[in-house]
């Protein structure tokens, strides 16, 4: 199994995903520079992916997989023991289903990408920043008010994309602070070995030589 990632993109919560079931050694990493859209070693990215985005992960049969929400839960599947994604068939796993859609399509996407976005004017990144952030963070706030993660009483595919996100708020003018519960659900995630290694290496790439 290998995985294409970018330092720090949604990708990073697969490689939480690998390292929380214990299958991080197991797997192959593939650094991607999604600007130029090229693997390492120089050779175009779009041709392991066209859609030029990460996650994209290469099954042992050889089969491309991609789409964060679909990589995560192939993912989990592959050792449901380990518990971060309910079963099929079950209204916990369409649960999860909906908290996937809504932390890629609602914060992450709404949010987080139109504020990154180069070629966003600036009043669409302060509506994004301003407007719509307040509201789409307080509904995941009551999601986690009182509680260690999304689901349940374990931590889920769907914990590690919302790591992801609320780990860049305070680069993209989020305050976290605004959300008490919030802020503890993320210091918790942050506190989780698996988590807290996938962050540091992915971090450590992003350094300058």
């Amino acid at each position: 199994m290998e995985l294409y990632f970018a330092p720090m993109a949604c990708s990073i919560a697969t490689r939480i995903a690998l390292y929380e079931m214990g299958k991080g050694d197991d797997a192959s990493f593939h650094r991607v520079t999604l600007a130029s859209k090229t693997l390492e070693d120089g050779s175009d990215y779009y041709a392991i992916n066209p859609k030029g985005q990460v996650p994209a992960l290469r099954l042992d049969n050889g089969e491309i997989l991609t789409e964060n929400a679909a990589v995560l839960q192939y993912v989990a599947d592959l050792a449901p023991e380990a518990g971060l994604a309910p079963a099929y068939g079950t209204m916990e796993r369409y649960r999860l289903q909906e908290l996937l859609n809504f932390i890629g399509s609602e914060l992450h996407q709404k949010v987080l990408a139109q504020i990154f976005n180069p070629f966003a004017p600036a009043e669409a990144k302060a509506f994004a920043r301003d407007e719509v952030a307040p509201v789409k963070f307080a509904v995941l706030a009551e999601a986690v008010k009182g509680k260690a993660f999304l689901i349940g009483n374990r931590f889920t595919v769907a914990d590690a994309y919302a790591f992801f996100v609320l780990s860049l708020c305070p680069f993209f003018g989020i305050d976290l602070g605004r959300w008490p519960s919030l802020q503890t659900y993320y210091e918790g995630l942050a506190a989780r070995p698996a988590v807290a290694r996938a962050a540091a290496e992915e971090m450590a790439l992003m350094k300058p030589n």
